[in-house]
């Protein structure tokens, strides 16, 4: 249907009474006014033209029966921004039980009393019609967000993308210079460079994440664990930047095991940014804790620092996006002012609540977490993965990158980490290569041009022989739906750029043992 056909719809009032000669007059009524009106001949005509688009409705009390039913499942389906008037025709006297039926059933109701009189008529219909202009706007209004949300998410997206991959060969070259001149002074600086590409790293996915969550795209992966170890992970997340600036943290946990239904890895998002948000606003040789107790039906986590605290007027406005309270006072430069923002967004997706707390300026803050403990009185404990163990004797690793600074500097980094490794930069070498030699890992960039990560993955997977090599997709672009395509294309995991050293070493360990491809002489036939 074309956008003037919809609309011509959208405006029109449709009537419905038992008498043709009332919609007759009524028709020709409106017709003055430039108007268009169409008769409907029973309920269920009406409700379909309804779904069809209408600006009101008009219909006679002596047409309210039984059926009425069918328009109301009509107007109870309507989008948010809908509420179609309706106006009712009713008879002389006393309250019928079909007009309180209409009241109740159809929502948006207008009651005239007839004999009615054509001005009284015409400025009903036309205060309707106003009304429904006004939720047609509304609509525009929305539609108009949306599209602005979509077309910032896309921003964003590509945004993440073409930072991380001048990010990708500085890390790779830091993880180099590390490994290389591991004494001291040269390895405090490779170590503080580091952090701060983490620090780059960690701001993009923070703006990816308060899109996703504003669009409602994140989905927990909830399941039975004990808060101690969830806790664990965000002090040992957070540590690092707590003990640079001197602080004193305390971990105090019930001896009593916790449990929570909950993502665990986001919930140790949650907690670390809370953390890193004490230690951040507090003083050098400041105190920081973290403290977890069993309230009833509920757990309460409280976060305390004794930093610069929070004015009373900005104690409601903590948790919204971009804001900073106290920016002068934060140690380590400025961030985005959406850590808060994104705790409260994945708290509230758990079920649970968080408020803030402050005495004052210079009285600290505490942060106050509230969550519903899991109905199973304990939980599998499963222990957080560790460091993964230095390579000795390597797998064999094809490198697959356009970019060749991001292959190459990948490359050395591997090797530096055990790996038997060989670089190509297209996705045609990366299938010649692997048709001479066979690798047990592939790290394959997505944006290629020519043959793209996808397509060189398919192929990989429709050879019977490759059937043994695990896939890397190693890709600026890192949200789920990437991470879907990436699997539906045949990758076995999914890095986003600059991978960490960390993930490098367990995938490396992990790497399969290749079995050897049996020659036989060509006068050996095969069984």
């Amino acid at each position: 249907m074309s956008t003037t056909a919809a609309e011509t719809l959208e405006r029109r009032v449709l009537f419905l009474a038992p008498f043709g000669r009332d919609a007759e007059l009524l028709q020709k009524m409106l017709r003055k006014d430039d108007v268009a009106g169409e008769i409907c001949s029973s309920v269920a005509a009406l409700a379909l033209e309804a779904e069809r688009g209408a600006a009101a409705l008009l219909i006679a009390e002596e047409a309210i029966g039984r059926e009425t039913e069918i328009l109301s499942h009509v107007i109870g389906r309507q989008e948010p921004w809908s509420d179609l008037p309706v106006i009712v025709m009713t008879q002389r006297g006393s309250d019928s039980p079909a007009v309180a039926r209409a009241v109740d059933l159809l929502g948006n109701v207008t009651l005239i009393e007839r004999p009615v009189r054509i001005p009284a008529m015409r400025s009903a219909v036309r205060t309707a019609l106003r009304a429904r202009e006004r939720q047609y706007q509304m609509r525009a209004r929305m539609r108009e967000r949306e599209e602005a949300d979509r077309r910032k998410d896309e921003f964003l997206a590509i945004l993440a993308h073409e930072l991380r991959n001048p990010l990708a060969p500085i890390r790779n070259t830091i993880n180099i210079l590390r490994l290389s001149s591991p004494q001291p002074p040269a390895a405090q600086l490779w170590e503080m460079m580091d952090r701060q590409v983490g620090h780059m790293v960690r701001l993009v996915d923070d703006l990816l994440e308060v899109s996703r969550i504003t669009r409602g795209s994140i989905e927990l992966r909830r399941q039975p664990v004990e808060l101690s170890l969830i806790i664990a992970t965000a002090v040992e997340t957070s540590r690092p930047l707590i003990e640079a600036a001197r602080h004193e943290l305390a971990v105090n946990l019930p001896l009593e095991p916790l449990v929570v239904e909950a993502d665990a890895m986001r919930l140790a998002q949650v907690f670390a940014n809370l953390l890193n948000n004490s230690a951040k606003y507090t003083g050098e040789g400041g105190t920081v804790s973290i403290t977890a107790t069993r309230a009833g039906d509920e757990v309460m986590v409280a976060v305390r620092d004794s930093g610069v605290g929070i004015p009373a007027e900005a104690l409601g406005r903590v948790f919204d996006m971009f804001v900073q309270v106290n920016p002068g006072a934060r140690r380590g430069g400025s961030g985005l002012g959406i850590g808060l923002t994104l705790a409260r967004s994945l708290v509230e997706m758990h079920g649970g609540s968080i408020s803030a707390a402050s005495a004052g300026a210079g009285s600290g803050s505490v942060f106050t977490v509230r969550l519903p403990l899991a109905a199973a009185a304990a939980a599998a404990r499963r222990e957080l993965p560790g460091p993964a163990p230095r390579v000795a004797g390597g797998p064999r690793v094809l490198v697959v990158d356009d970019n060749r600074d991001a292959a190459d500097s990948l490359a050395q980094l591997l090797e530096l980490m055990g790996a038997e490794v060989r670089v190509v930069y297209s996705g045609k070498g990366a299938l010649e290569a692997l048709a001479s030699d066979r690798a047990a890992l592939v790290f394959l960039d997505i944006g290629m041009p020519e043959m793209d990560g996808y397509e060189v993955a398919r192929r990989i997977r429709a050879n019977g022989d490759a059937r043994d090599t695990r896939l890397v997709a190693l890709t600026g672009w890192g949200q789920e739906k990437d991470r879907r395509v990436s699997r539906a294309a045949g990758f076995d995991h999914h890095l986003t750029k600059p991978p960490d050293a960390a993930e490098l070493r367990e995938l490396l360990a992990s790497a399969p043992s290749l079995q050897p491809k049996l020659e036989m002489p060509p006068h050996v036939q095969p069984l």
